[in-house]
């Protein structure tokens, strides 16, 4: 990550996670994306660790390629947070990359910690930071949609 900080001190101690620094460059950052990646990016909830649409603690299951240069990353929600699953379309993908030892499959990732999304000269960057791994995408542009799913458990608003 570039400007998100995975290891930020909070409460005194390192290992703490802030979008701070990534925030205050995403206005100008935002104008260098794609018109997905803008959208999904400068999203409110994106960032805001209480929201239903808060990336944080999704968890990555499968991704799937859907033409010669597309893929699809579906991520589960977790009941106790979202109310939703994601699935993000990522179009003119130029690059795919899991980071993580012993990945069978895409759950093997673990919870998504956070996630940055950079201009690219081939569009944009989507990097995302999971509990061990890390998944980097490279891409024209991407399509990123909350689906409603059945979960009896989930917080009331």
């Amino acid at each position: 990550m570039k400007y998100v900080d995975l290891d930020a001190l909070v409460g005194g101690m390192r290992g703490g996670m802030d979008p701070g620094p990534y925030l205050e460059r995403l206005p100008e950052l935002a104008d260098g994306l794609p018109p997905g990646a803008r959208a999904f990016a400068t999203d409110p909830d994106h960032y805001d660790f209480g929201g239903k649409r808060c990336v944080k603690d999704l968890k990555p299951r499968e991704a799937r390629r859907t033409g010669d240069d597309t893929i699809e990353i579906h991520f589960g929600h977790n009941c106790w947070k979202h109310d939703e699953d994601l699935v993000i379309h990522y179009t003119g993908v130029s690059r795919f990359q899991a980071d993580v030892l012993d990945v069978c499959d895409l759950a093997d990732l673990g919870d998504v910690i956070l996630d940055e999304l950079l201009p690219h000269p081939d569009g944009l960057t989507h990097e995302i930071a999971c509990r061990p791994g890390s998944l980097l995408v490279a891409c024209r542009d991407l399509t990123a949609e909350w689906v409603a799913v059945d979960c009896p458990d989930a917080r009331e608003p």
